[in-house]
């Protein structure tokens, strides 16, 4: 929110106040205290008719370092709250170390310094590695009440020159935020507006660090829109808590980052498979689900998961959890049939509950629903008629809900696509007494994390995947997100990965979207262009809103690059398992922003129509009619898997493709596992697995682990390292291997079962 109008002057009936300088400071060993009038104390006088503001700092964590900011302590603070699952208790084995020396005060945290000097206005420095990384100055804590009485909290970091600042969730306006006024807000508003779905109050820049604002409610942020060189961020509070997170890497502040707020845990691998869908308002029944699989498997693209959207239950009281018996009379059978097949299930669910469900009366009865202050029901006619929302504080409710989805585990679903919780009322009390305002960004986390704890315990640890629309902080623990309802073409799908960056960078290992688009009908270029694209990311889903996304409906070729692109992506499967232990290990995402892999190159800062899959594959998706694609490559030689093809950067290429390619590239010095089964995403990896040894440099060393596809862990590793015109590999895998060599000297070598150690020629 601004308050300033110009530099100079205070927006009308805006009255600003702000730190001026430390009156006093009380500090332990591990945390600090400051208070802060907000003028300068020439005399005693000054103490009286005015404010202070006092400001606690400590350290939850190594490397990172709190900040709360209170105005009147009195203030009631109904939560919720974030929980903080890596935070220590700060009163007994805080990470942070308080050393004073004369008015200069400093705490530690690792690396990680915050310095304040008494003696001086008001000013607080973070710096590490002797370099200040961001500033607290004059303007840089306070609070502000506007003409309606409203008081909030505002906090200002500094940006430096050439200051670049990325994240703030899935955000599909300009990827770098510089200049962006956002509002952290949860919104069903599409991928073509500055609403977002999914709203994270954390960012960081290419500096070295990201702040984390603690702060569930709406965090209003004025990234240099209105000072400039500062980032403000603002909430409607008497307190403002933010955490400073180092890096220096933008990797090392997403661990850090997410050790804090959670890790994701780790989807399982028949999930990285091709999803196809029923669509939404599309006609179909049982015998279309049979056609569309039955299409599939004619026309030779190996499908993983159906899923089957809203109108498997009946229309007008959703969510009822019923299978509507007039399309779907034998849903137990139908889903029996499926999983004969091999295939997984999914199934649409909201955590609506519409008038005319039968489920309504006994929520409304047990108290299972969304309250007004006068004891009614919340309801509108938004989406489904009267339907009314389920408070997921009240344990009983949630408990309710286990119980409502949990017959649809039985009859054989696996999975389900949680949708919504987005447009949570504000004028409503909560069972347990949460800040309606908090709760409206919060619900969909109380939301996804009920629905991914059922199906934890009831299909084990590594089995439970959602398919989420909306979250918050923290929501990153219960993947896979997808990217919420985007249009049909070129634009949009851009703007979708746009999103999808922002949102890695802001904590999320494991995103996906709509191939093909969810609003209107794509032309079979767009088509064919987002399989492509959809294929080659952490998860792929067919999915539309009025018409299909089978293939076939988009020509002969679209089944071609349909089925070729499913094929690589199963052949890819130990590779991208491998990313995705990485997701859920470290918070490093499947899907990286160039910067993530390239943090020295400044070019890399700015890419978002281009992002590594994993740490080894660079993918340029095509977003025109007649195949260019612009793209940029960083330093070193590199290899397209589909072409062989090699390039050398750092610079950028303009290049056309036609649908059976793409700018696909190897990173120098990498070894790529591409599984031998091509016909599903799981089975047993290591054997006959093909490694592809791209430009591999004389004295380069690369140790590669060939994930377990049914859990975390190693089935086996290979370690490589090139000594003139040799390679030298060993392993400790028991099952048949190939190495394949690229440039001008391509070479396919097959070794038997139980050769532990190769040596193959490799000449320059």
């Amino acid at each position: 929110m601004k308050f300033t109008d110009g530099y100079w002057l205070a927006r009308p009936g805006c009255t600003a106040r702000y730190a001026a300088e430390v009156s006093d400071v009380q500090a332990d060993e591990q945390r600090l205290t400051l208070y802060a009038p907000v003028k300068h104390v020439r005399h005693r006088g000054d103490t009286l008719n005015s404010a202070l503001l006092t400001t606690e700092c400590w350290s939850p964590a190594e490397g990172v370092i709190g900040v709360r900011t209170t105005h009147h302590a009195g203030s009631v603070r109904r939560g919720p709250e974030f929980a903080l699952p890596g935070a220590s208790d700060c009163a007994s084995d805080g990470a942070g170390k308080v050393s004073r020396h004369g008015d200069v005060v400093e705490l530690s945290s690792g690396e990680l310094t915050l310095r304040v000097d008494a003696s001086r206005p008001w000013q607080l420095e973070f710096t590490a590695a002797g370099k200040v990384l961001t500033s607290v100055g004059e303007r840089g804590t306070g609070f502000v009440v506007d003409a309606e009485g409203r008081h909030y909290m505002l906090g200002q970091l500094s940006l430096g020159v050439g200051e670049l600042v990325h994240g703030l969730g899935e955000r599909f306006t300009p990827f770098v935020k510089n200049g962006q006024t956002v509002d952290i807000w949860q919104a069903d508003g599409g991928t073509s507006s500055e609403q977002a779905y999914k709203n994270i109050p954390f960012h960081l820049t290419n500096r070295g660090y990201g702040v984390f604002v603690n702060h569930t409610g709406r965090v209003s942020y004025e990234v240099g829109s209105e000072a400039v060189g500062q980032v403000q961020f603002s909430v409607e509070d008497q307190s403002l808590e933010y955490f400073v997170v180092y890096g220096p890497t933008p990797k090392e502040i997403l661990v850090r980052y997410t050790a804090l707020t959670g890790r994701p845990a780790l989807p399982p691998a028949w999930a990285l498979g091709l999803w196809l869908t029923t669509s939404f308002t599309t006609e179909y029944d049982e015998a279309t689900v049979n056609r569309f699989i039955g299409g599939m498997t004619e026309r030779g693209i190996p499908l993983s998961v159906f899923h089957f959207d809203c109108f498997w239950m009946r229309g007008h009281q959703w969510c009822d959890f019923a299978w509507d018996p007039d399309t779907f009379p034998d849903p137990q059978g139908m889903l029996a049939r499926l999983k004969d097949q091999g295939l997984r299930v999914s199934a649409w669910i909201n955590p609506y509950i519409a008038q005319k469900s039968p489920l309504f009366a006994e929520g409304m009865r047990e108290g299972y629903l969304v309250r007004r202050a006068d004891g009614s029901v919340w309801q509108w006619d938004l989406w489904q008629p009267g339907m009314a929302l389920v408070d997921f504080t009240n344990p009983a409710a949630a408990a309710w809900y286990f119980g409502l989805l949990r017959p649809l585990l039985d009859q054989g679903v696996d999975c389900f696509k949680t949708d919504f919780g987005e447009r949570v009322p504000t004028d409503v009390v909560w069972h347990d007494g949460s800040d309606p305002e908090r709760m409206h960004n919060y619900y969909t986390h109380l939301y996804n994390r009920t629905v991914f704890d059922l199906l934890r315990a009831e299909r084990g640890e590594g089995e439970a995947l959602l398919f989420a629309r909306s979250a918050t902080a923290g929501g990153q623990q219960y993947p896979v997100h997808w990217g919420g309802d985007c249009e049909s073409h070129f634009n949009a799908m851009a703007e979708s990965l746009r999103g999808g960056l922002s949102l890695g960078l802001s904590g999320f290992g494991f995103w996906s979207h709509d191939i093909g688009g969810f609003e209107g009908t794509p032309t079979p270029t767009v088509f064919k262009r987002w399989v492509q694209f959809g294929l080659l990311s952490s998860h792929s889903r067919l999915h539309g809103s009025h018409s299909y996304r089978v293939p076939w409906d988009y020509g002969d070729e679209a089944v071609e690059v349909t089925r070729e692109f499913t094929l690589l992506k199963h052949r890819l499967a130990p590779y991208l398992q491998r990313a995705a232990q990485q997701a859920h290990t470290t918070g490093i995402p499947v899907m990286r922003a160039m910067l993530l892999e390239f943090p020295d190159d400044p070019t890399a800062a700015t890419l978002d129509r281009q992002y590594m899959l994993g740490e080894d594959l660079l993918v340029a998706p095509v977003f025109t009619d007649d195949g260019t694609v612009e793209y940029y490559v960083p330093e070193g030689v590199w290899t397209n898997l589909l072409t062989g093809d090699q390039l050398t950067g750092p610079r950028w290429f303009r290049e056309q493709h036609g649908f059976h390619t793409l700018p696909l590239l190897c990173r120098p010095d990498a070894v790529i596992p591409l599984g031998a089964d091509d016909q599903q995403p799981v089975s047993d990896w290591t054997d006959g697995v093909e490694l592809r040894v791209h430009s591999f440099a004389d004295g380069a060393e690369r140790t590669l682990s060939i994930p377990r596809s049914d859990g975390p862990g190693e089935a086996a590793s290979f370690h490589l390292r090139r000594e003139g015109d040799r390679l030298h590999i060993s392993t400790d895998s028991g099952s048949p291997w190939q190495v394949r060599t690229s440039g001008p000297h391509r070479a396919l070598h097959s070794l038997p079962a139980g050769t532990a150690t190769a040596e193959i020629a490799f000449p320059a």
